[in-house]
């Protein structure tokens, strides 16, 4: 494919969609690690030089494809939790709402590739300016997130929310990984049951997870506005 220059910004527009919609298709067919700048540009069609006046660096291309996929993501959310009831006890919406996030995420597998190497790989070769830019795009779209999680569970407190989320994206980046093994570790696991029992399996790690967390922060909440004195707290903690 081959370009003339851009002459305008909606034609500018239109480059970099060209090129984060190219991003996109080789994280269908490879790992992060394996996508490089050269093909990218070669998949394109533009010299890199000519890339790099749309992204610094191909994290900097990745970076806003993880927040293009977020954006999707949550949109998943939202259409999901339509049907919460939020008259059912609170342990219950607690077990839907992690059940939603764990399915919604195993579905955008590119989104959870991304999550995974956003703090190892993606923020280590941009400048402060792109970091910026792409934290105030993913935070505010962490927001939409929160709005919905309270939406679901208004016992939640706003620390607690952030606290769910923070740990959702921290699961993924570790569970992830896990839970694609590589032809080799596979033959491990048949070689050996007890290498094979470590084995994860995503979505009902990341689901009992997610729960455990949601349970463990309202029963908190809960002894908290119950027994506001530490004292009485301590005690509260050693008789559950």
């Amino acid at each position: 494919m081959e370009f003339q220059r851009a002459r305008n910004e909606a034609q500018r527009d239109q480059r970099r969609n060209t090129i984060l919609t190219t991003a996109a298709a080789m994280l269908k067919e490879m790992p992060v690690a394996d996508v490089s700048l050269n093909e990218l540009s070669r998949r394109v069609g533009l010299a890199k030089s000519n890339v790099r006046r749309y992204f610094e660096s191909r994290e900097a291309v990745l970076l806003e494809l993880l927040n293009d996929e977020v954006e999707r993501w949550i949109a998943d959310v939202d259409l999901a939790i339509v049907d919460i009831d939020t008259s059912r006890p609170a342990i219950n919406r607690a077990n839907t709402f992690a059940a939603t996030l764990a399915l919604t995420l195993d579905s955008l597998p590119i989104l959870c590739d991304l999550i995974s190497a956003q703090a190892s790989v993606l923020e280590r070769n941009v400048s402060a300016e792109v970091i910026l830019s792409h934290r105030r795009a993913f935070n505010a779209r962490v927001q939409r997130l929160s709005g919905l999680l309270l939406h679901s569970l208004p016992e939640l407190r706003t620390a607690d929310v952030s606290h769910i989320i923070s740990s959702t994206f921290l699961m993924v980046a570790g569970a992830w990984p896990h839970g694609q093994p590589s032809k080799e570790v596979l033959a491990a696991y048949q070689a050996d049951p007890a290498i094979g029992a470590t084995s994860i399996e995503f979505i009902s790690f990341l689901q009992d997870s997610i729960a455990l967390t949601i349970i463990g922060l309202l029963t908190r909440s809960t002894m908290e506005r119950h027994y506001p004195s530490p004292s009485l707290q301590k005690t509260a903690r050693l008789l559950l």
